[in-house]
């Protein structure tokens, strides 16, 4: 049985692929790159169909940040000429949010710098996050706001938060050398917390920070098991002023490579394309909507994005649907398995993400038991098997060749909140 068909069939099923077999298709070659988008492809349209989230960035507190993140922007020491800027208002946040859901998300992401929340900085948020929804009937809110204290995760999730975001970011064996302010640990914690509330779990990776194809692969395995909800790629912004300014490790191949291995890894989960899609997919994004199932609309934090009207253009174009505020994201498994385990609001149809109901002990396992849906089962069946991916086929190294320099995609975010200008949304 060759690499996809198991890949392809393991998918369907949630079963856990092997470290050596996610290792395999990071060393694809890039003539067998289009089998490989394939197949990930099918595992996509088994679990999500064509549908694509659109979720939307708020930056509530821009720059300035005690941490020493080497791949962050707004970190301590950045020279990068970002905005910079203290706590939004409840209102000026909601008008920001507003923009994005008019533009068809259905998930805002409210954002701010710093180590972690002080219990005033929670009541802030709480109150963005009233206005948020007294606003915007059926959206969902995703706070991501640092590090936890204990009792915060269930003061925002009492205020009406549906989910709460902190990256792993990268392997545990690595962490050290992109930050020293705090541990991998602390955010295995965090996200932890946020699960025990209650909260739908959304934490990722970024890749291009120099890291190995092991690396790689720990650290969307360690997420496998946290067992996250959605699960963001970021692609990193080698922003001027920053440590890793001079990383440009990514081609638009290695790209969907990257992502083609997470939706292997993480069938059932949302998997967002996020920061540094235009950087380093460049036109290459359309095909990576068969790869992810959801996607930041517009600006991020601190750097611009292309049109909001130009990705919706892009998922219409490549023959995919914006998903609608009526319909539930998750697979239903899901969505029941954290309705059983009495999760409130986050378990109605067409509400808050689901998760897979074990986190009320801090976490829980992977999720590789259960069957594929029926649609999937017969796809698999009767579909031919994949074309054969051998185990090589990259550089000798097994990664690939660095990618170009372009300095000039990385545009520094001037407009939306925080500013006088309208947002990109």
């Amino acid at each position: 049985m060759d690499l996809l068909k198991t890949l392809v069939d393991k998918g369907l099923r949630r079963e856990l692929p092997t470290r050596d077999e996610a290792l395999a298709v990071l060393t694809t070659s890039d003539d067998e790159l289009l089998d490989v988008v394939a197949a990930a492809g099918r595992v996509r349209r088994a679990w999500f169909g064509r549908r694509v989230k659109l979720n939307y960035l708020v930056n509530l507190k821009s720059g300035l940040c005690p941490e020493d993140c080497s791949y962050c922007s707004q970190r301590l020491g950045s020279k990068a000429e970002i905005l910079k800027y203290t706590w939004l208002k409840p209102d000026e946040a909601s008008q920001a949010a507003a923009a994005g859901v008019a533009g068809g998300a259905k998930r805002v992401c409210l954002v701010a710098s710093g180590r972690g929340p002080t219990d005033r900085d929670v009541d802030r948020v709480s109150q963005t996050i009233a206005a948020i929804k007294e606003q915007n009937e059926g959206v969902e809110v995703c706070a991501c706001l640092g590090l936890l204290s204990d009792g915060q995760a269930e003061r925002l999730r009492a205020a009406g938060a549906d989910a709460y975001n902190h990256n792993l970011n990268t392997s545990e064996a690595t962490y050290g050398e992109i930050t020293s302010t705090h541990t991998y640990a602390d955010r295995v914690e965090t996200v932890q917390q946020a699960q025990g509330a209650g909260l739908s779990a959304c934490s990722g990776l970024i890749a291009g920070m120099g890291e190995s194809d092991a690396d790689l692969v720990d650290v969307v395995f360690s997420l496998r098991e946290l067992d996250p909800d959605s699960v963001p790629v970021n692609f990193l912004i080698p922003f001027e002023g920053t440590p890793l300014a001079k990383e440009w490790n990514l081609t638009p191949q290695r790209c969907l490579r990257i992502l083609a291995m997470v939706r292997f890894v993480c069938p059932d989960v949302e998997v967002r394309l996020a920061g540094g899609r235009e950087v380093h997919l460049r036109t290459m994004q359309p095909l990576a909507l068969h790869l992810v199932n959801s996607i930041f609309l517009g600006d991020y934090l601190t750097s611009e994005g292309q049109a909001g009207k130009d990705d919706l253009a892009m998922i219409a174009d490549a023959g995919f649907e914006v998903e609608g505020a009526g319909t539930t994201t998750l697979p239903q498994h899901r969505a029941d398995a954290l309705a059983a385990a009495g999760c409130g609001s986050h378990a109605e149809a067409g509400a808050g993400a689901g998760g897979c109901g074990g986190h009320t002990g801090g976490g829980c396992g992977p999720c590789g038991e259960g069957a594929a849906p029926a649609e999937a089962a017969t796809e698999a069946a009767t579909e031919p098997a994949a074309a054969t991916v051998a185990a090589a086929g990259g550089p000798a190294d097994g990664t690939d060749a660095a990618g170009p320099s372009r300095p000039d995609l990385v545009a520094v975010r001037r407009r939306g909140a925080g500013t006088d200008l309208p947002p990109n949304a």
